[in-house]
Parts: C-alpha cells; sequence; structure tokens
C-alpha cells in the first residue's frame, strides 16, 4: 500500500520515529512553537516502529535511526518500499558513512542529517523535502565565472578563491546567495588546501554509473567553508594523470550550476576534452596573467586561441600582482594595454605577504585585512562591472541553459 498526499493545505504534518529521548524532546520544543505543524513522535527503534508507523496523511516522516545495525537498515529499506514517492523521508544517522549515504540515495531517502541535529537544520529540511517534487519551479540559470591561467603559477586559484567570496557575500542585508567553488584541476588541486577543507569529489566512483548523479550525491560530495561557501574539490593525485568522460564532469558542472545561483571554477591550464564546454557555459572568463614578456604573450595567444574555438563569452585578461613604478625598467600600465589591447581589463596589486597569510589560515583575505586593495580591485572587477554576460551561439538562437546544452553544440561543430 502506497500512502497518498494529505489532503490538508493548513497543516504540515511531521512523524518523527526515534529511541533517543533527547532528540525527541529537541522535536518537540523546535516544532510545538508553530500552530501550522501537527507533530507525532513515535519512541522506539525503527526496526521495532517501522510497521506501526502513522503515515496516513503525513507530509514528512523523519527517521532517527543506527544505519549500522543491519534489522535497522533492513527497516528503513521495507519503511521506503511502503512509502513510495510520499511522504518524503528525512534519515538522522550517528555518523558519516559514505557507504550508508549511498545506500540512502539509492533508497530514494529525500535528505540525510548526521547528529549533533541543529533544531534550524531539521525545519529546513522539513520545509524543503515537504514541497514536494511537482512544487520545485525549474531552476534558474546561476551566474558562472571561470577563471583561467594563462601560465602557471599566476595566482588563478587565489583569485578564484577570492572573487567567490565577494559573491558569496553580494547579498548584503538580505542574506548570503548560493555560491559554489568547483577546482576543476583534478590532478594538482590546491582549492582544498586554501579554505582547509577536506575534499570529497570521487568522479572515478561516478563514471561508471553517471545516472546516480544527483543532488542527493552531490551533498556528499560537497565540502563547506565555515564562511558558508559550497566547495567541489578532488584529493590531490599528483603521479597520475586524471582523464574523466567529459560527458560525467559535464553533468557533474550541469548539477551545480542548477543547484546555484553563483559558480566559480577555477581551471586547469591543460586543456582537456570538457574544457570547451565549460568556457562556453560561462557568463564571464577572466584569464590570469602574470606582469612579464612570456606571460603577456601567452595571454594574448590564449586570447585569440579561445576567440577561434568558441562562440562564447568574451576573454578578459587580469595583470595579477602588478605593481607600478614610474622609474623603474619593468613594465608599465601601458606595456600592458599595448601586448593586450581590448582584451586587457584590469590590474591586481601585489601583496603577497597578505595573500600568504590568508591562505595558511584558509580564510579570505578581508579577514586577514579589510577593506585591501586586492579585494577591493577585484571588487569593481566582478561585483560592479558593466559587461553583458555570455554571448548567444552564432546561429543567433536563445542562449543554451545548462553546460551540458552548450557541451552538445560544442560536440557538434
Amino acid at each position: 500500500m502506497r500512502i497518498g498526499r494529505s489532503t490538508n493545505d493548513n497543516r504540515t504534518r511531521v512523524v518523527i520515529v526515534t529511541a533517543d529521548d533527547a532528540f525527541e524532546r529537541s522535536a518537540r520544543e523546535t516544532f510545538g512553537a508553530s500552530s501550522s505543524i501537527d507533530l507525532v513522535t513515535v519512541s522506539g527503534r525503527l526496526a521495532e516502529q517501522g510497521d506501526k508507523l502513522p503515515l496516513d496523511g503525513a507530509t514528512v516522516v523523519v527517521v532517527d535511526f543506527d544505519a549500522a545495525q543491519a534489522d535497522e537498515m533492513a527497516a528503513m529499506s521495507g519503511l521506503m518500499a511502503r512509502i513510495g514517492n510520499w511522504p518524503p523521508v528525512i534519515a538522522i544517522t550517528q555518523s558519516f558513512d559514505e557507504a550508508v549515504a549511498r545506500t540512502l540515495l539509492q533508497m530514494r531517502i529525500a535528505d540525510f542529517l548526521v547528529k549533533p541535529v541543529q533544531p534550524v537544520d531539521l525545519v529546513r529540511a522539513c520545509a524543503q523535502v515537504a514541497k514536494g517534487p511537482s512544487a520545485a519551479s525549474e531552476p534558474a540559470d546561476a551566474q558562472i565565472y571561470a577563471v583561467l591561467p594563462a601560465v602557471g603559477g599566476a595566482g588563478v586559484t587565489t583569485l578564484a578563491v577570492q572573487t567567490a567570496m565577494l559573491l558569496l557575500n553580494s547579498g548584503g542585508p538580505h542574506g548570503k546567495p548560493s555560491t559554489c567553488l568547483v577546482d576543476l584541476d583534478f590532478q594538482h588541486g590546491a582549492v582544498a588546501d586554501y579554505l582547509d577543507l577536506e575534499p570529497r569529489l570521487n568522479l572515478a566512483e561516478i563514471e561508471p554509473r553517471p545516472d546516480r548523479l544527483d543532488r542527493q550525491l552531490l551533498e556528499v560530495m560537497l565540502s563547506y567553508h565555515a564562511s558558508g561557501l559550497a566547495v567541489v574539490a578532488a584529493p590531490n593525485k599528483p603521479a597520475e594523470m586524471r582523464l574523466f568522460d567529459p560527458d560525467v564532469v559535464t553533468r557533474l558542472l550541469d548539477l551545480v550550476s542548477s543547484h546555484f545561483q553563483y559558480v566559480v571554477f577555477d581551471m586547469p591550464r591543460t586543456w582537456f576534452s570538457w574544457t570547451d564546454s565549460v568556457l562556453l557555459g560561462s557568463n564571464k572568463l577572466f584569464i590570469v596573467a602574470e606582469t612579464t614578456v612570456p606571460g603577456l604573450r601567452h595571454a594574448k595567444q590564449l586570447v585569440t586561441a579561445i576567440r577561434e574555438r568558441l562562440d562564447g563569452p568574451n576573454p578578459q585578461v587580469i595583470v595579477n600582482r602588478f605593481q607600478p613604478s614610474m622609474f623603474s625598467s619593468g613594465l608599465r600600465l601601458s606595456d600592458l594595454q599595448a601586448a593586450l589591447g581590448e582584451a586587457f581589463t584590469a590590474t591586481i596589486p601585489n601583496d603577497y605577504a597578505l595573500v600568504r597569510e590568508a591562505i595558511d589560515r584558509g580564510v579570505p583575505l578581508d579577514e586577514v585585512k579589510s577593506g585591501n586593495k586586492i579585494t577591493a580591485q577585484l571588487k569593481k572587477l566582478v561585483l560592479e562591472s558593466d559587461d553583458e554576460p555570455a554571448a548567444a551561439n552564432p546561429n543567433g538562437d536563445a542562449k543554451p541553459r545548462s553546460i551540458m546544452q552548450k557541451f552538445k553544440i560544442a560536440s557538434a561543430r
């Protein structure tokens, strides 16, 4: 028997099963204050109470269970088979375990939380899953920023991190917009190290079964900085040349772009089979060069190559660590403008000590020194630019809304 949706639109019926007295008390205190929530708690283990749960008319079911116990996991499987697609189930587990997470995802658990669970997190999870799939509107397009190095050691990761932090904090009093920083250097990526995070992305595990890649699995592979910034990064494998199916990479990036308002890509210098699609899917493309003649030459060559290959965003060159001097023999601003032409967009001042301290502490530059010149310049470039987003495709059609669609266009050429 499959449980139907509640016909009462005015009250949310939350059913909780738990053998944890403290968790039950916390849930009662959390939901009891709202007159719009009908809370039903069932005390005991899921293995003992699973067949007795009052599910008729339930909006959300919260199951606090011990996933390490075989009878508990079997009871969860039986409950999900009995429930079907409604009501959604939120699992509460004792600890994070990737094997358990994969099993829960295969059961089509709507969401899961790990103890200790903050009351606000439980409320948000219940509110989110209670909307149901039919209530979800089509996701809006993310604003995507790609940061690409012209030469090695140009400081791309630092600028990508700070760009993501600026976008995250651009909401002002209205709250932080959802922002994700994606490290696409799967071999030598440094984003997780710069932010002192554990990288969780495992593309090798996804590749055999790309159809498993959904929002829940993405959450397992996300790392979160204390600022609220979401990060997609893979563990470093410096001795391996890591080549992945481009369909898997673009599927991952399409999923990320459909669930965040802002996405920043920290691009590797090596050009892979999926690079075209990522650049085509970007609204802004920044090429980072250093203040040397070879660095400017490589940036100019990269701009030319991108324009020849792609009808996407206009490449904008940022010259990093620029230190102007009127009387030295080094490169001047006029030299940069002459070398790069219209592709030149801005310089970033040099402050090695500030950047080094921010990296060592795993924090944004503003936390080390508020109002620093690097952040101020990036703010003008990222938040105050009037440049238009990515161009339409050359046939004059409407801009494809996802990276996956753009990948198909790029592959057909």
